[in-house]
């Protein structure tokens, strides 16, 4: 079972202590929050989010108090595979800082088209619901960390 999860109000965390479903709301993505079961601090999210409805997307990027990378992939790109783990790296160090978001082009080929995604894997960093830079190709995890400051202290 997946401890992380996408919904249109938020994202659900399961608790590592009791094991109870949370829901981190958007806009409170920064903050500190605790289980509403136990009241243990609940870690923040440190894995990539998988975009599973387009809604959810929109949401997101929509209603988010921290920037948003996300990393539009396929099944198929061997490059997008090598990057995965790169991608679990940059999320685990960007806690309460970034969400690191998947797409997977092959399931959302219209949010591929929507943001006129070209290459695989492409990397998209959203801030305030707007796009605010992106990269293409397999980075390695120091290399998506510098992109990711460079465009938050460029602002």
């Amino acid at each position: 079972m997946k401890t992380t999860v996408l919904e249109e109000k938020g994202i659900i965390e399961v608790c590592p202590g009791c094991g109870q479903r949370n829901r981190l709301q958007f806009s409170r993505l920064e903050a500190v929050t605790r289980c509403g079961h136990c009241k243990a601090e609940l870690p923040g999210i440190a894995v990539p989010v998988e975009v599973q409805e387009q809604s959810f997307f929109a949401s997101l990027l929509g209603s988010s108090s921290l920037p948003v990378l996300v990393d539009f992939w396929a099944d198929w790109c061997g490059p997008c595979k090598m990057m995965a783990p790169e991608l679990q790296r940059v999320a685990m160090k960007s806690v309460r800082r970034c969400i690191v978001a998947k797409v997977n082009t092959e399931g959302l080929p219209g949010l591929a088209e929507q943001y006129q995604v070209r290459a695989l894997p492409t990397l998209v960093l959203f801030q305030g619901g707007r796009e605010k830079a992106r990269t293409e190709g397999a980075r390695p995890a120091v290399e998506i960390e510098r992109f990711i400051d460079q465009q938050l202290r460029a602002a």
